[in-house]
């Protein structure tokens, strides 16, 4: 694939990770606020990674509780997962799980929520987020329904085009506006699995993309 070139200001500050604790799943080593809120699980050759520990997040009002992986920067990026929201006899009001993408640190990330709740009905559930030093901003349509509307897996693809800021996911197959954005500030970055304040869990993770050049 041809790699394209990026601005010097468009990737500065990318993918420095905190020094934090590690776990290790889906052939990727993972940082992780801390090791023990998480349990990676085997069977029939399948791993699935687990949430434990919602933690939810202090200000600025944004989601702290998600595993990093430790790869390079991607400018252009797909991720595909399968993922579970928590059991409803443990669940919390709400339900959400998180990918991040162009992550660059703790205070600047994108991410795409995935919730039980539509946007029309909670504007800061079910869409496309950007965080740049403050809180979270909403960056996509409230216009779509629920992505995450029954207790199964759902099968999640995420696409993201750092060059153009371009974002779209799909959940089972189905997109909405309220799944798609655009935002050119991050560009390339890392990417990250979790939630907002919930549990879940996650199988079947793959990151495969374009590196952005290096300077």
């Amino acid at each position: 694939m041809k790699l394209h070139l990026v601005s010097l200001v468009a990737l500065l500050g990318c993918g420095t990770l905190p020094a934090q604790e590690t776990i290790q799943a889906f052939g990727l080593k993972w940082s992780v606020p801390i090791a023990a809120d998480w349990k990676v699980e085997s069977a029939g050759g399948v791993e699935t990674l687990r949430l434990l520990v919602p933690r939810p997040s202090t200000a600025p009002r944004r989601p702290a509780q998600f595993a990093v992986a430790q790869t390079p920067d991607y400018l252009r990026v797909t991720v595909e997962a399968e993922m579970k929201q928590e059991p409803a006899a443990a669940r919390n009001r709400h339900t959400s799980l998180m990918i991040a993408y162009a992550w660059r640190d703790a205070d600047h990330f994108n991410y795409a929520h995935l919730s039980v709740d539509a946007a029309k009905d909670q504007p800061v559930h079910n869409g496309i987020f950007h965080v740049f030093g403050g809180d979270r901003v909403r960056i996509s349509s409230n216009e779509g329904p629920a992505t995450l509307a029954t207790e199964e897996w759902h099968k999640v693809r995420l696409v993201q085009d750092g060059k153009t800021g371009k974002v779209q996911v799909w959940v089972d197959g189905k997109t909405s506006p309220s799944m798609q954005a655009v935002e050119s500030k991050l560009g390339a970055g890392k990417i990250g699995i979790g939630s907002f304040f919930d549990l879940g869990e996650f199988r079947k993770v793959r990151i495969q993309g374009e590196p952005a050049p290096k300077l």
